[in-house]
């Protein structure tokens, strides 16, 4: 009986460690939480219409496997589920995912709390042009451990101060998360002909992806 208890249990286990991906349109409720949480309105550059809620599979920074919730433009959420699916796979952690919508919109409050987000209706900082989050076509993933830092060398984040030199030191989460690029994660968004932040010249956001 023992034996059969144990088997049980490491099957729930399992089962539960799997990973799992779901795409569907914005409902009423989540088109209600994104206008209540300032990350989408009329005017917008992309219809609700346009977008998807995605949720993914992932391993927290304590080894758990969790469900996120992602809102990306239609053409991409397929490219998010697979290569989320193969993060997961290859055991990358995340802090925490949630819609932006739970910060307010505030860009700068979700950083705070190394949320991974894709989709918020905001325009570039400190211009009026519209970013790539405002099309749902980029992501930016574990923003502590992966600031953007200035044209002059600013990193507006005092907790990101420590990850200005990129280098892999040890195997904790927090370093396994620091986007680098030859990571497993770098090379499969840009498989999926997605571009790199961190690559940019004159700025560097290792945070962000994004596709055209």
């Amino acid at each position: 009986m023992r034996v059969v208890m144990i088997w049980c249990v490491v099957s729930v286990t399992l089962l539960l460690a799997q990973y799992h991906a779901t795409i569907h349109p914005i409902t009423p409720y989540t088109k209600k939480r994104m206008i209540e949480g300032n990350t989408w309105t009329q005017g917008c550059p992309v219809s609700i219409a346009s977008l998807r809620y995605v949720e993914v599979s992932y391993w927290d920074f304590e080894g758990r496997s969790q469900q996120g919730e992602l809102i990306v433009h239609r053409a991409v959420a397929q490219d998010i589920v697979e290569i989320f699916r193969d993060l997961y796979h290859a055991k990358y952690p995340i802090r925490k995912m949630r819609l932006v919508s739970d910060y307010k919109g505030s860009d700068y409050r979700s950083i705070e709390a190394d949320n991974t987000s894709a989709f918020n209706c905001r325009t570039v900082a400190g211009t009026t042009k519209w970013s790539k989050h405002a099309y749902g076509r980029a992501i930016d993933i574990n923003p502590l451990e992966n600031p953007y830092i200035s044209r002059t060398g600013k990193i507006s984040h005092k907790r990101s101060l420590r990850y200005r030199t990129r280098k892999h030191h040890a195997n904790t989460p927090e370093d396994r998360a620091m986007i680098l690029p030859k990571d497993t994660i770098t090379t499969l968004f840009i498989a999926h002909g997605w571009k790199w932040g961190g690559a940019w010249r004159t700025i560097k956001d290792y945070q962000h992806f994004s596709k055209k």
